[in-house]
């Protein structure tokens, strides 16, 4: 037996959910969203080292930096996920967010197993996508000891890349050759070691608050709308002109001029409108402004 992995909470068995097979379903479902209803307090209790993780995610990123999550399993396909995301939310290049799986994008659908212990493969894609010192790496597996992620984690910290791990346990070997632990631990699943279930959960709800948090902190929200977004689709052209309309008080024959105007950016037809300025000029005050549209509409206000 492995004693380290014996000792893991997230390889407990959960004596609340013993009985499982002999409960009838609505009972049983019951009893599984009464587990997921720990989660929240799980990852509320590790805000301050989340809040370290955007911090430093946001010196990164506003430095020319680029941040990749790594993981194995249900851990990689929701870093992948996250990172997918973030483009058709925030209006990112997808070279900004980077998400890899053990054993390649086949393991999106397929699970491929064993990939999680090659540590080599694990440093030779931190080389192979190019990590440098100005990058962070996040490292994700609940059980904190998949050798994949733990040398990819660890060849990141040699190149002096900002290191970040997210683990449902404390103190894992993953969390050695990580500068930031992040480690909401949600006890026992419901099924022995499925981690997909209480862990994958916790594991969402940090992805969502690091990326969006940094989003945030770069300008990519007006107040709490998602205005950095190309309104590329039906869905996204309707909430744009909202959008415009909401921020702006603008008609609707007003807002979609100023997105025509602005080629689709819904940030860019906002500026515009609030600032009268053409959509060149327009898009340099929001470029020296660092991309805030609250910062670059005061610059406006305070010139006129």
């Amino acid at each position: 037996m492995n004693e380290y992995l014996a000792g893991l909470t997230t390889e407990g068995i959960n004596p609340v959910t013993s009985m499982i097979d002999e409960l009838p379903t609505e009972q049983m479902l019951a009893l599984i969203n009464q587990e997921d209803a720990t989660v929240p307090a799980a990852v509320a209790a590790e805000l301050p080292h989340i809040a370290k993780a955007v911090e430093a995610l946001h010196g990164v990123l506003s430095s020319g930096g680029r941040m990749f999550y790594i993981g194995a399993g249900t851990s990689g396909r929701l870093g992948v996920l996250d990172a997918s995301e973030c483009p058709p939310t925030f209006g990112t290049d997808p070279e900004l967010v980077q998400g890899y799986i053990a054993g390649g994008d086949i393991a999106l659908r397929v699970a491929v197993e064993g990939c999680e212990d090659d540590g080599d493969e694990g440093r030779a894609l931190i080389d192979r996508i190019g990590v440098t010192n100005k990058d962070a790496v996040i490292g994700i597996s609940a059980s904190g000891s998949a050798a994949y992620v733990i040398e990819g984690l660890r060849r990141a910290g040699e190149l002096g890349a900002v290191t970040i791990c997210v683990a449902n346990n404390k103190e894992t070997k993953l969390a050695k050759v990580s500068q930031i632990e992040i480690a909401p631990v949600v006890g026992p699943e419901v099924i022995a070691g499925s981690t997909r279930l209480k862990s994958g959960t916790a594991q969402k709800l940090v992805l969502n608050m690091l990326t969006t948090g940094v989003m945030v902190k770069l300008g990519k929200t007006y107040n709490n709308l998602m205005v950095d977004m190309k309104a590329s689709n039906k869905k996204l052209y309707d909430r744009a002109v909202r959008m415009v309309k909401l921020t702006t008080g603008a008609d609707q024959n007003a807002a979609e001029k100023a997105l025509q105007d602005a080629s689709m950016d819904c940030k860019l037809a906002i500026m515009m409108i609030k600032s009268g300025l053409q959509a060149d000029a327009a898009s340099k005050v929001l470029t020296d402004c660092g991309g805030s549209l609250k910062k670059a509409i005061r610059v406006c206000n305070q010139v006129t």
